[in-house]
């Protein structure tokens, strides 16, 4: 890839991430009003169809193109979509990239589970949790989860759970 084609992607990742995220941060600041609700899901459904272009012309955005910022961006605005079709489908090309060493492995075990939960199936690294109970959606074979978050780069799955309970 061109290196000045690559710097514009990044920072146009990285930009639609931020807009997301200070959107769904005001959003949530604010009193729940549906305007707020609309200027979250116009701002994902506009990122969405940006990657879908990006990934349509490029490939999925390693962080070997475009750096890791900005294909942790990638990652986050594919998380935030609301095609579970385009999200299965960049799912596999996470895990061809991870697997060349081309992005963390952590993007495809949060990818991997973000689509398990959608279709019904427990995920495999725990990285997802029910906002109604604040526990980890079900999880295929639980007891050698922590090694399978190890390998990707994840902490044990009661930090996480600690974090979380610290936060909330």
């Amino acid at each position: 890839m061109v290196p000045a084609l690559a710097a514009d992607l990044a920072a146009e990742l990285i930009r639609r991430a931020d807009e997301d995220r200070l959107l769904t941060s005001e959003a949530g600041a604010a009193p729940r009003t549906d305007l707020g609700r609309r200027r979250v899901a116009a701002c994902r459904r506009e990122n969405g169809e940006a990657l879908k272009a990006i990934v349509r012309r490029h490939g999925w955005p390693t962080a070997c193109t475009l750096g890791e910022e900005a294909s942790t961006a990638g990652l986050m605005i594919l998380l935030h979509t609301a095609d579970l079709s385009f999200q299965l489908s960049c799912r596999d090309l996470i895990a061809e990239a991870a697997a060349d060493g081309a992005c963390p492995a952590v993007h495809h075990a949060f990818i991997a589970d973000h689509c398990a939960v959608e279709l019904g199936q427990p995920q495999f690294y725990g990285t997802r949790v029910d906002p109604a109970t604040l526990r980890p959606y079900e999880i295929r074979s639980p007891g050698t989860l922590d090694e399978r978050r190890h390998d990707v780069g994840l902490g044990p799955l009661e930090e996480q759970m600690r974090a979380l309970r610290r936060q909330g």
